[in-house]
């Protein structure tokens, strides 16, 4: 019944503001994750992208250099990045084409946009969406909904078969952010500044009250793991 009512919903039967009955259901132990992330190595992403095409491609490849989450990758409009600064602002998350709020208050926050990851992105509005305005979808749905794209139909079509095809096994989402935050932690990264780029808000309070990442490390730190995953492309 959930699957039917969600598919009715994506397809407009239904007020998509609507709450599905069937999330208010909780079964004991159902919340728990019963198999963890695959965790990839830069290697076997750049292959898995061998196995991808536009703009699963390109969705791909922002999870993996921001650490976004599924519901914020699919939230994100041009309107959110500010190219002068490098900076990208993530502020809203969509679950079940339900627009609202992230995750947490500490998740709303501006992360640091690598050059190459800029460049990569302005190449892809150039060629998808030249006319776009600042509150279009960078991933909007294919069949003209004006709602963005829905992450686990990707999931099911794309990248578990492309995890497959490229011999990785089984992928979902949450591969990107696992795999970014173990890159973080191969780089050393300082802890602190770990928890500001994932945004997270479980480290002790007397770290998050005392002690603030500087912005430029944030930067340094996001720019060594994105010049892992995404080289700098060579130009003519």
């Amino acid at each position: 019944m959930h699957i039917l009512f969600n598919w009715a919903m994506k397809w407009e039967y239904i007020d998509i503001d609507r709450m599905n009955p069937i999330s208010l259901v909780r079964v004991e132990g159902s919340s728990k994750r019963l198999r963890q992330p695959r965790i990839l190595s830069v290697k076997e992403f750049r292959l898995l992208l061998d196995h991808l095409q536009e703009p699963i491609r390109t969705m791909c490849i922002v999870a993996a250099c921001l650490g976004l989450r599924a519901s914020e990758l699919v939230g994100l409009q041009w309107g959110d990045f500010d190219w002068k600064n490098q900076e990208v602002h993530i502020q809203r998350g969509v679950v079940i084409g339900r627009v609202d709020e992230v995750k947490t208050t500490n998740s709303n926050r501006r992360l640091p946009v690598h050059r190459n990851l800029a460049d990569l992105l302005l190449e892809y509005k150039a060629e998808t969406a030249p006319e776009a305005s600042k509150e279009d979808w960078l991933f909007p749905s294919p069949y003209g909904t004006g709602r963005p794209r829905w992450p686990w139909t990707i999931q099911r079509d794309h990248l578990l078969p492309a995890g497959l095809r490229a011999g990785l096994g089984p992928l979902g989402w949450h591969s990107f952010r696992h795999s970014y935050s173990t890159l973080l932690r191969s780089l050393q990264v300082d802890l602190k500044v770990q928890q500001e780029l994932l945004r997270h808000s479980d480290i002790r309070t007397t770290m998050n009250i005392y002690t603030q990442a500087v912005p430029d490390a944030m930067r340094e730190a996001n720019s060594k793991v994105v010049e892992m995953v995404l080289p700098m492309r060579k130009v003519g």
